[in-house]
């Protein structure tokens, strides 16, 4: 086991969701930061990040998917780690569940090559044909693992992620039981403007043709990147077509329904996830949840107990929280390693104070504690 591979206890203050067995169980979570091995992608490979149950065992594998910024210059700052809240919910559902960053975005090399050129003529399954070699590549590399099995296996996708999980359910892999769809398309520019909506309409027909695996569609009444209109024409064109989906219309989600499939909505998405998990018959029999979370440490006032509860709501490993005797606290998230999250907190906490301590990394107790002085000797 490499020092990548990480046992944590994720501690999430998160209220119970409706729609979810009444019986649940506290549970560990393994995480780990993998690349996955493509030839395509060079010798880096494809960014992935596994969370899954932590009870030794071979869980079947949830794929998930991202989606595309409009801006490209945001592809750079996408990182799998950011899907860590929505990868926990399939974990809990007894999952493996692989964020895995397709070629171009986040430290995935390829630059601009799933591009789907010039707008009014915009061609959405060449890019389609290069996201789905991505998973698949992804699947094989789940597929020699001891702990993952590709039996029983789902896949589940979100915008341009979405469109491309309906494209692998065209290609399907062995063991592919069932796929979900939020908000999927592409090539949206700006609020209800699409490049080439015909052409993207007749991909999802296209994908239609050969797509068998049960699907669920979910897309929000208010969204603004494929609205109501066009999330039917693109669920019309793919089940005449011949593929086999269930479209939900969800409400409305706050200003832009394109982001109802997030952490925050979570109350709202999920219950759609297990009603069709239960329809398939997969997933847990329970849902897994957190423990409670971790009590502040016992120097913060209050205002700085309200931002360590801010810090234990944050979704974006890695992290970690310090505090010094005289209640001052620094903390970070969402950094590459802990590692970078421990000298990072510690560097804020000194702002404060010369002697800081850390109390926790991730969502677990801190172990043999670095302090502020350990932090100033390796920065010589």
């Amino acid at each position: 086991m490499t020092l990548s591979h990480r046992l944590s206890l994720l501690l999430i203050a998160c209220l119970a969701f409706a729609g979810t067995p009444t019986r649940t169980v506290a549970a560990e979570f393994y995480t780990e930061d993998l690349r996955i091995p493509m030839a395509e992608a060079g010798p880096r490979g494809l960014e992935a990040f596994l969370v899954r149950p932590a009870t030794p065992k071979r869980y079947p594998l949830a794929l998930l998917s991202h989606g595309s910024p409009r801006s490209f210059d945001d592809r750079a700052t996408m990182s799998a780690h950011k899907y860590y809240g929505i990868a926990l919910e399939y974990a809990r559902r007894g999952f493996a569940a692989l964020i895995v960053m397709r070629r171009g975005y986040g430290t995935s090399p390829g630059g601009r090559l799933d591009s789907i050129g010039n707008c009014a003529n915009a061609a959405y399954l060449p890019a389609a044909t290069i996201a789905v070699a991505d998973l698949r590549a992804a699947i094989d590399a789940m597929a020699r693992r001891s702990d993952v099995t590709t039996t029983g296996m789902i896949a589940a996708g979100h915008s341009a992620g979405g469109l491309a999980t309906i494209a692998l359910t065209a290609q399907a892999p062995p063991g592919l039981v069932a796929a979900i769809n939020f908000a999927g398309g592409r090539g949206s520019r700006d609020d209800n403007d699409v490049c080439n909506p015909d052409g993207l309409v007749q991909a999802f027909a296209t994908f239609g043709k050969t797509s068998r695996v049960p699907m669920l569609w979910v897309y929000a009444t208010n969204d603004l990147f494929f609205g109501p209109d066009l999330a039917r024409r693109f669920y019309d064109g793919f089940r005449s077509a011949g593929g086999n989906a269930k479209f939900v219309a969800a409400p409305p989600y706050v200003d832009d329904g394109h982001y109802l499939y997030s952490v925050v909505g979570r109350p709202q998405w999920t219950p759609i996830l297990d009603g069709f998990l239960h329809e398939r018959g997969l997933g847990g029999r329970d849902i897994l949840s957190p423990p409670d979370p971790l009590p502040p440490p016992s120097q913060l006032g209050e205002a700085a107990r309200s931002e360590f509860a801010r810090y234990l709501a944050s979704t974006m490993p890695h992290k970690a929280f310090a505090v010094s005797p005289n209640g001052g606290y620094g903390w970070r998230s969402g950094r590459a390693t802990t590692d970078d999250a421990q000298r990072d907190s510690l560097a804020a906490c000194m702002k404060w104070s010369p002697t800081c301590t850390l109390y926790t990394v991730d969502d677990r107790l801190a172990g043999p504690q670095r302090t502020s002085t350990d932090q100033s000797a390796r920065a010589r």
